[in-house]
C-alpha cells in the first residue's frame, strides 16, 4: 500500500498533538493519528495552505472507485463527530487518513468484513484553516 505525501498546518498538528496526549495513547485510532502526523512532508501555517488540501474541519467531497460511491465527509475532533450529519473524527481510520490530502490523492480505506475501499478525494468544499475559522 502506497500512502500519499501530505500537508498539515501547524496550529493542526499542536491541538492534534494536544489530543493524543490526552487519551490512551494504545488506542488504535491515537496510533493511526500519530503515524499520520509523523509523516507529514509539509508544515504551513493556517494561512498558507492550499486550499486543495484537507485540514481539520474541512468539508471534503471524496469517492469510492469500486461502487462509485460519493461522500461527503467533515473531518472533526472526537467530541464532534455524527455519522448521520457526515461529521468523521479524526480518530476513525479514515478521518486520520484523509487528513492532509490533496484533491486528486487517493487513501485506502479499511472497511468492516477486512475489506479495504479505495477512496479518491474530488473536492474540498470548504477549509475553515482557509478561510480564518478555526474551530477547535
Amino acid at each position: 500500500m502506497t500512502v500519499p505525501s501530505i500537508t498539515l498546518t501547524r496550529l493542526d498538528v499542536q491541538r492534534l498533538e494536544r489530543l493524543i496526549d490526552s487519551l490512551d495513547d494504545t488506542l488504535p485510532g491515537v496510533i493511526a493519528l500519530q503515524t499520520e502526523l509523523d509523516r507529514a512532508d509539509t508544515l504551513v501555517g493556517h494561512d498558507e495552505v492550499p486550499a486543495d488540501v484537507v485540514t481539520m474541519n474541512s468539508r471534503v467531497h471524496c469517492r469510492e472507485e469500486i461502487s462509485g460511491k460519493d461522500y461527503h465527509l467533515t473531518l472533526v475532533y472526537p467530541k464532534d463527530a455524527n455519522a448521520d450529519e457526515g461529521k468523521i473524527s479524526i480518530l476513525a481510520p479514515v478521518g486520520s487518513a484523509l487528513l492532509g490530502l490533496k484533491v486528486g490523492q487517493h487513501i485506502d480505506w479499511p472497511a468492516p468484513g477486512g475489506k479495504t475501499l479505495k477512496l479518491t478525494l474530488l473536492e474540498v468544499e470548504s477549509q475553515p484553516a482557509n478561510g480564518g475559522d478555526f474551530p477547535e
